[in-house]
């Protein structure tokens, strides 16, 4: 009798992705991550983009993670948040990031609904880390983990915001000629 082949590599290795998430030491690194996740669970990808980190303002108790202007190439993420994750809650970090790039990037493969994007988002990420990762329990309530963190309406970046771009990112999409 012949042994039955996994599906997917997923099923012969349903680490990866948490390793792969633990390994990343840049959010360029994250976004590979991201962008394979996409890749595997929905077949689609997009080549080209842009991160850029701005001051999105906030208050004591909301902010915005980050966004995605409509009919743009740029994923912007809000430097407040990551700042404050990174200072009182260090192992959120990679998770946060992972989850509102993850989010950010459905919109830009044409995913607008807000709604929609937040459980797609849910969905890809319990499939790829399962249900005790704390990637997912971000994506299923990110106010729990995370009580100043606001989903953005879709709007416009704001006029006048300076944003730093981030080098290296959608480093797959990219060949260089030396």
């Amino acid at each position: 009798m012949r042994a039955m082949r996994p599906r997917s590599i997923d099923e012969f290795f349903p680490k990866r992705f948490s390793l792969k998430l633990e390994n990343a030491k840049t959010i360029p690194d994250i976004f590979e991550v991201v962008k394979e996740a996409v890749q595997v669970r929905e077949g689609v990808t997009r080549a080209g983009l842009l991160l850029g980190l701005a001051e999105l303002g906030g208050s004591a108790d909301s902010f915005i993670g980050g966004l995605h202007p409509l009919g743009t190439n740029i994923i912007v993420l809000n430097k407040v948040p990551l700042r404050r994750v990174q200072d009182t809650n260090p192992e959120l970090y990679k998770p946060y990031v992972f989850h509102v790039l993850l989010h950010e990037y459905l919109h830009t493969v044409g995913l607008v609904d807000e709604d929609g994007t937040r459980k797609r988002t849910l969905d890809i990420t319990r499939s790829l880390f399962g249900a005790d990762h704390l990637a997912t329990k971000i994506a299923e309530d990110i106010g729990k983990y995370l009580p100043y963190i606001t989903y953005p309406v879709r709007r416009p970046l704001p006029e006048g915001t300076q944003i730093e771009l981030v080098e290296g990112f959608d480093r797959s999409s990219t060949t260089y000629f030396a």
